[in-house]
């Protein structure tokens, strides 16, 4: 059986709904049929809270911590969520050092890769989804190292765009370490309509970036910010298949699997970078 399609959640600037479309987009993937693990990289554990609630620390339970200093499987930490078909590897507090105990590790650009490739259940997924954290650091770099693809979440404001350059540059020195990550496009967040600012990223960013903008669009939901309070994804949050969340990510989860479909049409590109 072949591995699980593994992909980086990624923006080096914060505020850009990495976690939401994580979380959303998995569950969508999940409520069409696939299973899926989502990753909670990032030290915050903000996916962790959204999916099941925070993470006890007690003395002698794996972390995941715990996993990247022994580049140990990540089996034991696998967690079902309430969306059937939607597993999360959580993150706890102590995760905090983790870049630091990176530092001085050998291969360290390859610890989370030698995890997953340690984990028995990791055959059972069709994807992998890594919420990274908003920085440029090893723990980011392990996520894309260990990738096929990342999708880069961008908020439909100015000042994002220059996570988009930071991004880029990054990339394109992992080259040697992961030749064969791909960008798989560019999501749109935070968009409304009626704003100008917003019409006008849009069309800066298809101008820029072309084919790498997913057609696909999420745009700003109250509902979406209040669902991880409750321990839910939009679907169950809204219950309802017309509901404005429901709609955008199954609209993504749908171009997601088209892209991935297609991807023997795909030429390797790196991110296209704004200045």
């Amino acid at each position: 059986m072949t591995g699980p399609t593994i992909v980086s959640i990624v923006n080096h600037k914060g505020g850009c709904l990495k976690t939401t479309v994580t979380a959303n987009l998995g569950a969508a993937l999940a409520r069409a049929g696939k299973r899926v693990l989502v990753l909670d990289l990032d030290a915050q554990q903000n996916l962790t809270q959204s999916l099941i609630g925070s993470v006890e620390l007690l003395d002698g339970t794996p972390t995941l911590y715990d996993a990247f200093l022994d580049e140990a499987s990540l089996d034991a930490l696998i967690t079902r969520t309430p969306q059937v078909n939607l597993d999360l590897v959580p993150c706890a507090e102590d995760f905090v050092g983790a870049d630091l105990s990176l530092v001085c590790a050998v291969g360290r650009e390859h610890v989370l890769r030698t995890c997953l490739a340690r984990t028995r259940a990791l055959e059972s997924y069709d994807f992998v989804l890594a919420d990274c954290p908003p920085s440029i650091s090893l723990v980011v770099v392990n996520a894309l190292a260990a990738s096929q693809w990342f999708l880069v979440p961008c908020s439909a404001e100015f000042l994002p765009m220059v996570g988009l350059t930071l991004l880029g540059n990054s990339v394109r020195k992992l080259q040697k370490i992961a030749p064969d990550l791909r960008l798989l496009g560019v999501v749109l967040t935070r968009y409304a309509k009626h704003e100008r600012v917003c019409r006008h990223v849009e069309s800066l960013l298809r101008r820029e970036l072309a084919g790498n903008l997913f057609e696909s669009i999420i745009r700003v939901n109250t509902k979406a910010k209040s669902a991880p309070s409750v321990r839910r994804t939009i679907f169950e949050y809204e219950d309802d298949p017309a509901g404005r969340g429901t709609v955008d990510f199954t609209r993504l989860a749908e171009e997601f699997l088209a892209r991935l479909d297609a991807a023997s049409d795909f030429p390797k590109e790196e991110l296209v970078a704004h200045g």
